[in-house]
């Protein structure tokens, strides 16, 4: 029995996106899942995105098609991807989930896995809000919640700076988007991929 998983994420810099295909790439290691990564649309202006120094870098994932929330429903395992802003998601992301109501209202997303990845500035830059705030969607969507075991050893690595909780992969770009995912940190979103998706097929072969 396949099952299928959604990598939906919003970047900003490109930080998040490193990670989300390195989620993808981790879910693709398991036999029968099949994955697909999104981008969530961005509601900034051109002028505004080039004024932050970020319309060239969005450019590296502008391939990345964009997520449609009704397509959702249709996923086994959804894992979702966002920059940290003040210790929650970006507004960009909380617009996309905030266009989930009728997904709720059908109880269409019950008994589906969830996961989410996030990057901030700093170290301490309120990684384990962001996802703890985005395990609250996944709550009320009735959904099954899934992080990173400790099995994954760089978790517990301490010999240098790194991302990385139980509640997700993270990385920490820097306050000028100067650092880029360390392979720490890109073997612990490999490692959340092919949890989330190890999961998502033996809940499949038991339906």
């Amino acid at each position: 029995m396949s099952a299928y998983i959604q990598v939906i994420f919003y970047s900003t810099y490109g930080h998040v996106w490193k990670l989300a295909e390195a989620i993808a790439e981790g879910a693709r290691e398991v036999e029968s899942a099949r994955v697909e990564v999104f981008q969530v649309a961005e509601t900034l202006s051109e002028e505004i995105l080039g004024k932050m120094g970020a319309l060239e870098t969005k450019k590296a994932f502008a391939h990345v098609p964009i997520a449609d929330p009704k397509r959702m429903a249709e996923a086994d395992a959804i894992i979702l991807g966002t920059p940290t802003r003040y210790g929650s998601a970006a507004a960009q992301m909380q617009a996309f989930l905030d266009a989930t109501g009728s997904l709720w209202g059908k109880g269409a997303l019950i008994g589906k896995i969830g996961s989410a990845f996030t990057s901030s500035a700093s170290q301490h830059g309120g990684q384990e809000t962001t996802l703890l705030s985005l395990s609250t969607f996944f709550f009320h969507q009735g959904m099954l919640i899934a992080g990173v075991p400790y099995s994954t050893a760089e978790l517990s690595d301490v010999s240098a700076m790194s991302g990385g909780t139980p509640y997700g992969a993270t990385t920490i770009a820097g306050p000028r988007g100067e650092r880029h995912p360390s392979e720490a940190e890109l073997t612990i979103a490999r490692a959340q991929g092919r949890h989330v998706a190890t999961a998502a097929v033996k809940l499949a072969a038991k339906a």
